[in-house]
């Protein structure tokens, strides 16, 4: 069994070259201005998970301290980032996709500097595709150097050359880094980074390193600013963040810290994501039950409801302690919202497998899951089984698998018909202006009319209409 070693920290000499890094590009950024009279401008593009759009804020906001403007038009920017995703292959095509469409930005401005970054970028095969075939890349830098992110810039602004950086494998927590949030109403709060798990077909613990948790006193001390700031929904983040503190040289735990973070006065909702079932304590759930700010809301991935289908991911519990688990969050809070990842179509999945998790989806009745058909990772023990479910197979079960849940979720929702509940609006739809869209304490998203005043409020809305993915109400 692998040492769990002590969380190490960016140690204070490199806290102060990053600093260095940004007051000298600071200073060129702010002749740039005087001599041309505008300002260099950034764009910042996020494939991925919430902790990339929560790393893309802190690269937002070292741009920002660095004299650039943010902006979201990528032509008009100095300086493009592109923060990218691995978890599938999808995700890794759709980023080289994007970088490939710089290139006539590029050509038309030779000065603009294009950074790739994150996950994908760790993997060494990936690197060697932007080094050979993408060779308007200036900067490549993996999710171990987020925060060396202005020695780099540096480095390349004052050498003229690429910076290529493979990921050197020390991963530390860097604290005090510049966040420019993209809400100001929403936020998220990395309380921990990387993973332990070594799920069979998950690449993450490969892409972020072995788990890490920050300093109770530091997630405190940033929530608390946010609550004074006004922010009504915080979100806390880890790849698996109920393991919050088991990083040796910790005696709290993540119910210690949703405890303690409870006590700040404030009008606002803690949210956390993503769970894992192996950590999911009774002692969590009673903190939950029991506070003020905690959302009833629990999102713990299933995978699948076969224990040897589980067995096989190496997800470390069975159906029996699962389901165990929803009973007590259904015990201790019976309002609670639950959802679920559901993987349709892992390698050797047989159809009584799959029957299995149907079954396990009926007797859960998660009020929505997030279901993905299995694709094969490069690097992770499940792409190298065999017996991988021919393509046609994954589809149909994957039919059948939305056609149960669309059925449970709608049940879920019918309920709410003729309630009020309390929304945080958020933004005005797409596809009709006067219509605004915010989502319950558990998540579920609510349709009403609205104006831009009511942005990032709570509102009492009473739920007139109950479909399977969404309410529809009014303001009361």
């Amino acid at each position: 069994m692998e040492e769990i070693k002590k969380t190490r920290f960016v140690s204070p000499e490199d806290t102060k070259r990053q600093a260095e890094a940004i007051a000298r590009i600071k200073a060129d950024s702010d002749r740039y201005l005087y001599e041309n009279g505008m300002r260099r401008k950034a764009f910042v593009m996020t494939l991925g998970c919430q902790q990339n759009e929560a790393d893309s804020e802190k690269l937002a906001g070292m741009s920002e301290a660095m004299g650039y403007e943010i902006t979201d038009i990528p032509d008009d920017a100095s300086l493009i980032i592109v923060n990218t995703c691995a978890i599938r292959e999808h995700a890794e095509k759709r980023a080289l996709s994007i970088v490939g469409q710089y290139k006539h930005i590029k050509a038309k401005n030779p000065e603009l500097v294009i950074c790739i970054c994150g996950c994908m970028v760790v993997q060494e095969h990936r690197i060697r595709d932007i080094k050979m075939s993408y060779p308007y890349v200036d900067i490549l830098f993996g999710t171990s150097s987020i925060h060396k992110f202005p020695e780099l810039l540096c480095e390349k602004l004052k050498v003229g050359k690429r910076v290529l950086r493979a990921d050197s494998g020390e991963y530390l927590v860097a604290e005090g880094l510049p966040i420019k949030r993209e809400s100001t109403y929403k936020a998220w709060v990395s309380v921990m980074y990387g993973c332990n798990n070594f799920c069979s077909y998950c690449i993450v613990p490969y892409v972020r390193g072995r788990e890490r948790s920050r300093e109770m006193s530091e997630v405190i001390a940033e929530v608390r600013e946010l609550v004074e700031r006004g922010y009504k929904d915080i979100t806390l983040l880890g790849q698996n963040v109920n393991s919050y503190g088991k990083d040796g040289g910790k005696n709290y735990d993540f119910a210690d810290l949703l405890y303690e973070l409870d006590k700040i006065e404030g009008d606002y909702l803690l949210h956390f994501m993503t769970s894992h079932p192996k950590d999911a304590t009774k002692k969590l759930i009673d903190v939950m039950s029991s506070s003020k700010h905690i959302a009833r809301q629990f999102h713990l991935p299933m995978q699948s409801g076969s224990d040897r289908v589980l067995k096989a991911m190496n997800r470390k519990y069975d159906f029996e302690k699962y389901i165990g688990i929803v009973d007590y969050i259904r015990e201790k809070m019976p309002t609670a919202t639950i959802t679920s990842d559901i993987i349709v179509g892992f390698p050797q999945e047989t159809e009584d497998d799959f029957e299995d998790t149907l079954r396990a989806l009926k007797r859960a009745k998660f009020d929505m899951i997030f279901s993905f058909i299995y694709s094969p990772r490069k690097g992770t023990p499940a792409a190298e089984m065999e017996g991988q479910i021919a393509p046609e197979i994954q589809s149909e079960r994957f039919e059948r698998l939305l056609k149960v849940q669309n059925e449970i979720s709608l049940a879920s929702n019918k309920p709410y018909e003729g309630k009020t509940v309390r929304v945080l609006c958020e933004e005005r739809s797409k596809n009709n202006e006067s219509v605004f869209n915010g989502r319950t304490e558990g998540g579920k998203i609510v349709f009403f009319d609205a104006d831009d005043s009511y942005t990032g409020r709570f509102l009492n809305i009473e739920i007139e209409k109950a479909d399977t993915f969404a309410l529809y109400g009014k303001i009361i």
